[in-house]
């Protein structure tokens, strides 16, 4: 070792403020050169380092675009050539369908695929959502028909009701000695309940008296209105006028009746009967 300092390497490299120059003058005989040691200040880079490697790793690398600038490793006669594209792509591609025979495009088979599956979905939600619409007015239209038939056979039942309300009140006070048999025969016909069986028991008293007195009633309806009634039960007023002759007044007198009628409907039949008939003024 001969006390010279050599050059120092900094992590596998030299520094680079270190340059070891020669001697100009050659030292005795037998005796190595003299080296010395100068420092030389290096420049500073423009940037940190650190900008400099950041920027580099975020600027993309550009692929080669020509032939010339790719480099083959190996030996190029050990490079297997490459088939050309209608006979390596296009062959794994096109399968043949085993039950057809027909040749099949595998990526296009997919999209197909892909397309067949929605293109079947979409129609079934449509059809689906057509059915829930349509089930949907079917069941509107249903509910409004119930609801317009139990209104109109309503309606149609308090007429009726009333209709025979006021047959019952001219029945009742029209009876004639020369036919009370029959007229008598027509209120029982019309009526039901507690009310006919009370008629039915005193039917013979009324008829005497009829003959006996020798009287010609006729009544007529004024007015009627409902009072409350449904399709199986009503209550009606009806107003009637009368003109009843008998021996004390053979020139015959009007009488005015305020009549209540109670009707039900025969399930049988559907007509409406008196269940109760009472006079109220």
């Amino acid at each position: 070792m001969t006390g010279v300092p050599e050059e120092v390497p900094v992590q596998g490299r030299k520094d680079p403020n270190l340059r070891v120059i020669n001697g100009a003058k050659a030292g005795a005989p037998g005796r190595p050169r003299q080296r010395r040691l100068v420092t030389r200040a290096v420049p500073r880079p423009a940037e940190p380092i650190e900008r400099v490697l950041e920027r580099l790793d975020r600027e993309p690398v550009e692929d080669p675009t020509g032939t010339e600038d790719l480099t083959l490793i190996g030996d190029p006669a050990e490079v297997e050539d490459l088939p050309a594209d209608d006979e390596t792509g296009d062959a794994d591609l096109r399968t043949k369908d085993a039950t057809t025979g027909k040749t099949r495009n595998a990526a296009t088979d997919e999209d197909g695929k892909a397309d067949d599956a929605g293109t079947p979905g979409r129609r079934r939600a449509l059809v689906a959502l057509l059915v829930v619409l349509l089930a949907a007015a079917l069941a509107g239209a249903g509910v409004y028909g119930h609801r317009w038939y139990v209104d109109r056979a309503t309606d149609q039942a308090r007429q009726d009701a009333v209709a025979a309300a006021r047959q019952a009140s001219v029945n009742f006070v029209s009876v004639s000695a020369a036919s009370v048999d029959r007229d008598l025969q027509r209120i029982v016909a019309g009526a039901t309940g507690d009310f006919k069986e009370e008629f039915t028991r005193g039917q013979a008293q009324v008829r005497k008296a009829v003959v006996e007195n020798k009287v010609q009633s006729q009544g007529s309806v004024l007015r009627a209105g409902l009072v409350s009634g449904d399709r199986r039960h009503a209550v009606v007023l009806v107003a009637v006028d009368a003109t009843v002759r008998n021996v004390k007044a053979p020139d015959g007198r009007p009488s005015h009746y305020r009549i209540q009628v109670d009707l039900v409907r025969d399930r049988d039949s559907g007509d409406w009967l008196v269940s109760r008939l009472q006079f109220v003024g």
